[in-house]
């Protein structure tokens, strides 16, 4: 269950992802948008993150998550090959999903 569990956590990261993306082009005109965690965090939650880690959370909750497992990506003397959409996904699986 966990690696389906990841693939489809890491599947609505990327959606969100994108769809921050087109957010950022269109509404924003190409600006960046300081409080991206907070928009990621409503996008996924809207599109059920909850369901798919398996424990309800709040969009507060995973704006926090958001820019903590950004942070900490930047922080990393040693860049990760993967994604961070994949990085996230196999942290909230870790960190949120119930055991």
């Amino acid at each position: 269950m966990t690696n389906d569990r990841i693939k489809a956590l890491e599947a609505l990261l990327s959606k969100t992802e994108a769809a921050h993306g087109e957010y950022e082009s269109s509404q924003l005109n190409g600006e960046y948008d300081q409080d991206w965690a907070k928009w990621y965090a409503q996008y996924a939650v809207d599109n059920g993150i909850g369901a798919l880690a398996g424990a309800p959370v709040s969009p507060d909750e995973l704006t926090q998550f958001f820019a903590s497992s950004w942070e900490d990506a930047q922080r990393s003397d040693t860049p990760s090959a993967e994604p961070w959409a994949m990085q996230t996904a196999r942290r909230i699986d870790a960190e949120m999903a119930p055991r």
